[in-house]
């Protein structure tokens, strides 16, 4: 949901912003409703050959946890495939032949952002990494298959693919398009009418 007009920014901080505002209940009454809004974030799906390259990460305040390469769109004018790139190639050192958008994902809720997800194809080692002070991160690579099975990892965060990888795991027709869109997205056929669309 959007932040109405008529909210003020009450608090900014580091990732969020807290705007309040009026809002008129149902008896006549009015209460102070509120709502956070943070930088818009991209997610990226590389491929090298027939593996998905993910990552084994730490962070200062967890323990290690398995992910995709993933961050903030914290520099000024960065569109959504600039902050995929640079990215990729900071956690991974990876730079891919395409960059596909397949989805955007915006969480509803009482926090207002948008997820960018990117298929990086044909990727190939450029660089080491470039980790910032608060990131420990390991490059591991997986097969379609050994990545749905991700899902039974209780220390692996992937967000709302789980709920593409939990239908691929099920139905045939759902695997066989996340293969297409991981491996082959510009020949990525319509979704199953049962499984993800291409814009959440």
């Amino acid at each position: 949901m959007a932040i109405p007009k008529k909210a003020k920014k009450v608090f900014k901080g580091i990732i969020f912003d807290v705007y309040q505002w009026p809002q008129k209940m149902f008896d006549g009454s009015v209460a102070t409703f509120e709502r956070l809004v943070r930088k818009n974030s991209v997610v990226i799906i590389p491929t090298v050959g027939d593996k998905i390259a993910i990552v084994k990460q730490q962070q200062p305040s967890t323990g290690w946890f398995y992910d995709l390469p993933s961050g903030r769109m914290d520099i000024v004018g960065e569109s959504p495939r600039h902050a995929a790139l640079r990215e990729l190639l900071e956690e991974t050192g990876l730079k891919p032949r395409q960059l596909v958008l397949w989805k955007i994902y915006q969480p509803s809720g009482k926090i207002v952002h948008k997820v960018y997800y990117y298929i990086a194809e044909g990727c190939q080692r450029v660089s080491a990494q470039k980790l910032d002070s608060g990131e420990r991160i390991e490059v591991i690579y997986k097969t379609l298959e050994e990545f749905l099975k991700l899902t039974d990892n209780p220390r692996c965060f992937l967000g709302p693919l789980n709920a593409d990888i939990l239908l691929a795991r099920i139905h045939k027709e759902n695997r066989h398009y996340l293969f297409k869109a991981f491996f082959k997205p510009t020949q990525l056929p319509k979704a199953p009418k049962f499984g993800p669309k291409t814009n959440w």
